[in-house]
């Protein structure tokens, strides 16, 4: 079982996922620092100095009364809150990763064209066939 176990993990295409999978969580990190810090600081001051990741409702106040400054605030004192902000953060991070994967795609999609475009070569006994069939018909 064990041998069975070390195959399977040194399988090339295990090997692979283990790579995408790890590459994959260090480029979600980088598109939510990419939301948080670069996209949404210059849409919330457009919008008035609006934090998306602070935009929430409170469905039931805390045993501390509100208004709540934000949402860390308002869950430390206990109120139940709708975090649509955060929502909206992530739908942005899913659009940039969206859109990178499709790029990504893409472009793999264009590569694999150009190599189906290209002609194979002739076969070397093939060309051997055609100069001696051209050779008969010059006789």
């Amino acid at each position: 079982m064990l041998k069975e176990f070390r195959d399977f993990a040194v399988r090339g295409n295990v090997v692979d996922m283990a790579v995408g999978i790890i590459i994959g969580a260090a480029f979600g990190k980088i598109v939510d620092s990419l939301v948080k810090d670069v996209i949404m600081p210059p849409i919330g001051l457009l919008l008035g100095q609006v934090d998306f990741s602070n935009l929430f409702l409170v469905m039931k106040q805390g045993t501390q009364a509100g208004p709540y400054m934000n949402v860390e605030v308002a869950q430390k004192a206990g109120a139940v809150t709708f975090n649509y902000g955060v929502f909206i953060n992530t739908v942005i991070s899913f659009v940039i990763v969206a859109f990178a994967v499709f790029l990504l795609i893409r472009v793999i999609n264009r590569l694999k064209k150009q190599e189906e475009a290209k002609p194979a070569a002739t076969p070397e006994d093939v060309v051997l066939l055609r100069e001696i069939r051209d050779a008969l018909r010059k006789k």
